[in-house]
């Protein structure tokens, strides 16, 4: 039975190789051949195809994917390893899918590297790839994260060449639809589609793997967090407006929705780490397409969305290791969205503002930007906008700075 079920995932890959490919921001040249490749993102983000495309350059290779039912009941593991060399003719390199189902995973991928195998392994479970990648393969793997679309992704899916003005239509596009790659590349029901891996999420991720006892009261705090993108949140608020018990169980639920890719907080910025563990935090979600797929009400336009999509992009990167962020709010409650730190260094300030036309708005904007650049001693501003491109010097009350206006599809192609 295990050889018919690595035959038939063997045929499906075969496919799939065959189906039109988005090139991802990571490429194989990238990547040093003898770690271990770490894939790590959310469900149906395209961790397998990217990883089925990677694998592919690096010469033949072996595939099984651990999400399927049928190796539920896996215990020989030796058996598995014996299937894949008849199957695919004793390969080097093995493709390990969304390997976190696998009970002590880690433990047989760190086997299978002593005895020579080359691994490229994916996952949709972030503490379990985090924590026990640190204990097992410190030093011999590298990590690749894998969100759905990014927009410059987005747009290689769609019509790359466009003027301006229809690339700010197609920045509007993507807030609302997010980037997950199938609805985008093969025409199907955006809605149905995300609510339905939404769903699937919440109950192989997180329902059964941890037991939860009140599905109900973790789809209730789902459907309230989504229509809240972008807004601070305590365990407090959470218990009282869903039908969670307490606040640790809000807390617990938070906690596994974040593992699973649906949801990550930001901290407020603090120089005291004491400071920022007690003040509430905001929560973001890793796509867009879900917000708008699950909300009952999402009424703040495009300027949280937007948000949203910065926050996405800064995630991202932090995942990578390549900088720290958070959000900052004043004593008279100013507040900068985004405190982007390297190292001991704060380096940016970062404001999402669809709009500027508007004075109040983007004086008060502006006026936050200027009070937390002296705070933090950062003189690098930026207002992310949807169209406005410009710099300019900006006083108040004798704090004095320069700002500049940056278009977001722009910051979002790499204009930092």
């Amino acid at each position: 039975m295990l050889r018919d079920v690595l035959l038939l995932q063997k045929r499906e890959i075969e496919q799939r190789l065959q189906e039109r490919y988005v090139e991802r921001e990571f490429g194989p040249r990238k990547l040093a051949h003898d770690l271990i490749k770490v894939v790590i993102g959310p469900r149906r983000a395209g961790k397998s195809f990217f990883a089925m495309h990677l694998v592919q350059g690096l010469g033949p290779f072996g595939y099984v994917n651990f999400d399927d039912e049928r190796l539920e009941a896996l215990g020989d593991y030796d058996e598995l390893v014996a299937a894949l060399d008849a199957l695919y003719g004793k390969p080097k390199h093995l493709l390990l899918d969304e390997v976190q189902n696998l009970p002590k995973w880690e433990l047989f991928v760190n086997r299978l590297q002593r005895q020579g195998y080359r691994l490229t392994i994916t996952g949709s479970n972030a503490h379990l790839l985090s924590s026990e990648l640190a204990t097992h393969l410190t030093g011999r793997h590298i990590q690749i994260v894998l969100f759905p679309f990014s927009f410059p992704e987005y747009l290689r899916s769609q019509e790359p060449d466009l003027t301006g003005a229809e690339t700010v239509e197609a920045l509007r596009r993507y807030a609302e639809l997010g980037g997950y790659p199938e609805p985008l590349l093969k025409g199907i029901n955006h809605r149905e589609y995300l609510a339905t891996l939404l769903r699937a999420t919440l109950y192989k991720d997180i329902v059964v793997r941890h037991r939860v006892r009140s599905p109900q009261g973790l789809e209730d705090l789902v459907v309230y967090l989504m229509s809240n993108i972008a807004q601070e949140y305590s365990y407090n608020t959470l218990a009282q407006v869903t039908r969670l018990r307490s606040v640790h169980t809000a807390e617990k639920y938070l906690r596994h929705l974040e593992e699973a890719f649906v949801f990550f907080s930001v901290r407020r910025f603090s120089f005291k780490v004491r400071e920022q563990a007690r003040t509430n935090r905001k929560l973001y979600c890793t796509d867009n397409g879900l917000v708008t797929a699950t909300s009952f009400r999402f009424s703040s336009g495009l300027g949280r969305l937007y948000e949203n999509l910065v926050a996405v992009a800064l995630r991202k990167q932090e995942l990578e290791g390549r900088l720290e962020f958070y959000f900052w709010r004043g004593p008279q409650h100013e507040e900068v969205d985004f405190v982007v730190k390297q190292g001991l260094r704060v380096t940016q300030l970062l404001q999402v503002c669809a709009d500027v036309g508007d004075v109040r708005t983007r004086d008060r904007e502006v006026r936050a930007l200027l009070k937390a650049s002296e705070a933090m001693k950062c003189k690098e501003l930026l207002v992310l906008t949807e169209t406005a491109e410009r710099e300019e010097d900006a006083s108040w009350f004798g704090l004095r700075g320069r700002i500049r206006f940056v278009p977001l599809w722009k910051w979002l192609a790499g204009a930092r």
